[in-house]
This record gives structure tokens, C-alpha cells and sequence, in this order.
């Protein structure tokens, strides 16, 4: 099932101290933005994180779960946990490269 826009929205409010927090819609799905860096992917009302080395530690204990069909498998985030969810998107932004810019299409 879609994830709907205020789920998406209340993902956001959960970090928003962090910095500038957006989200993008994408295929009904979503993901979250901090610092124009993608940390979250949002998938049937479901916060899932990159397994990246960074994460182990504070992910430790959580469930994972495939995103979606043909995704690689990442761990499913407590949002409700405030204190944790900033830890998290703290430590990925920190880590996380800033999307290459996209290069102007060819008419």
C-alpha cells in the first residue's frame, strides 16, 4: 500500500532540528531528504535505512526487510523513536555523499 503524504510528513517533523528536512514522492513511495541527502526510504508507511558499516551499532537488534522487489535489504527505523531517528539521520548525513547533480537533458 502507498505510503500517504502525512506519514511522510511526520517522518520529516521527527528530524526536522537537524536541518533542512524534505521529502520526494516517488513511485507512491517516498524519500527523505536531510541537507539535500537522501537518509531515508519510505516504503508502505515503513522507514527503511542503508545497512551501511556506520549503522551496525545503532541499528543493532532492528528488523530489516527488502524495501521492495529487487531492493537490497535494510534495516526498518523506530520513527516514533525521536532520540534514535536524529542519531541515525545525523550519522547518514554525515556519511553520505550529496547526489550527483543531474545533467541537462538533450533536445
Amino acid at each position: 500500500m502507498p505510503t500517504k503524504e502525512d506519514y511522510l510528513q511526520f517522518v520529516c517533523s521527527q528530524i526536522e532540528r537537524l536541518g533542512y528536512v524534505r521529502y520526494k514522492k516517488m513511485f507512491g513511495e517516498g524519500m527523505i531528504f536531510l541537507n539535500e541527502k537522501p537518509i531515508f526510504l519510505v516504503c508502505n508507511s515503513t522507514v527503511h535505512v542503508k545497512m551501511l558499516p556506520e549503522m551496525k551499532e545503532l541499528m543493532e537488534g532492528a528488523e530489516t526487510a527488502f524495501p521492495y522487489k529487487g531492493a537490497k535489504e535494510h534495516y526498518i527505523l523506530d520513527i516514533e523513536n525521536k532520540e534514535l531517528a536524529c542519531e541515525v539521520a545525523q550519522t547518514l548525513e554525515r556519511v553520505l555523499p550529496l547526489p550527483k547533480p543531474k545533467k541537462p537533458k538533450v533536445k
